[in-house]
């Protein structure tokens, strides 16, 4: 991906998404002992960054000349709602399919905004599968969250904002899912300025390229429970995100779900955010002392705001 890309998944995307705040946390800097700002993307349209790539990916294959007829993705939520959303704005059909226990209000989203739920996968691997097997049968264009350069180079536009707002900023750190999020986010920062520390972040439960960066190359691992939905399960076994991973990404950390909560809860007591656990992995690796930031000028994307209600109140009532 060249840096052309997002500029110009930028003047794409611009009258669709918005341009999300960078605030500077007092909590997480005196924690921390550096100077500590959130990037805002659960405040994005659809509540998640997923919205820049997936408008993105929507416009570039129109713009191409060959509209797809129909639609096909995978999602633990988030995508989904947000393709949904960009479907929904240039009459494209969608089918999305997810896992059965997703969280009831990204699929609600989903429903409200026209698509076609499928929400019968037992985890997100099997709704990848599915998705996939649709694309096959059906002709259906598959649109991945994460393993597409267009919805790599929607997410890069993130650090475009970042460095118009904050140029110094010498350290960013994000969450990992299927990695779409941090390539974008790394080949964007790396281009502009090549010190700029990278840091990734995956929860002990589901840590992929954690455990593939080490053995240097992809390896299947065995997801479990996660209150961070949306960063759990395996990608691609030819996913492009794994080569931005291995070059650009400095160190990859992982967190326990104690310090997910502790995340959780503190963005709403200190911040008065409500952040889904996907969101608030970056703020869970200062929290639990994974990363060491002092003195550092530190931006944290904080991914989205699709938590449910009864499980942000059981965060809350602990």
């Amino acid at each position: 991906m060249k840096l052309v890309d997002v500029f110009r998944a930028r003047r794409r995307i611009a009258p669709y998404v918005r341009r999300t705040p960078l605030v500077l946390s007092r909590w997480l800097s005196d924690l921390a002992g550096a100077a500590v700002s959130l990037k805002l993307e659960s405040l994005q349209v659809s509540n998640s960054f997923k919205a820049r790539g997936a408008f993105n990916a929507v416009i570039a294959r129109l713009e191409g000349g060959h509209p797809p007829a129909r639609l096909v993705t995978a999602s633990a939520g988030n995508h989904g709602r947000a393709l949904a959303a960009a479907a929904e704005t240039f009459h494209v059909p969608l089918v999305v399919f997810t896992p059965v226990d997703a969280p009831h209000g990204k699929l609600a989203a989903i429903v409200r905004h026209g698509a076609e739920l499928r929400a019968q996968a037992r985890d997100y691997d099997a709704a990848e599968h599915l998705a996939k097997a649709f694309a096959a049968e059906t002709g259906a264009e598959f649109i991945s969250p994460y393993n597409d350069a267009n919805v790599i180079a929607g997410a890069a536009t993130i650090w475009l904002e970042i460095a118009d707002e904050a140029p110094a900023t010498d350290t960013v750190i994000v969450p990992i899912g299927g990695g779409g999020l941090i390539s974008g986010v790394a080949a964007a920062a790396k281009a502009i300025n090549s010190a700029i520390a990278v840091n990734g972040v995956e929860v002990e439960a589901s840590c992929p390229f954690q455990t593939s960066v080490r053995a240097g190359r992809l390896v299947p691992i065995v997801p479990g429970p996660t209150l961070a939905d949306g960063l759990a399960g395996n990608p691609d076994s030819d996913t492009i995100t794994f080569a931005f991973i291995q070059t650009l990404v400095d160190r990859i950390v992982t967190v326990s779900e104690a310090d997910l909560s502790a995340a959780i809860a503190g963005l709403v007591e200190s911040e008065h955010l409500v952040v889904e656990g996907a969101g608030a992995a970056g703020v869970s690796a200062l929290i639990g002392k994974c990363l060491d930031v002092t003195g550092r000028r530190v931006v944290i994307v904080v991914s989205g705001a699709n938590v449910d209600a009864v499980r942000l109140t059981s965060i809350l009532s602990t």
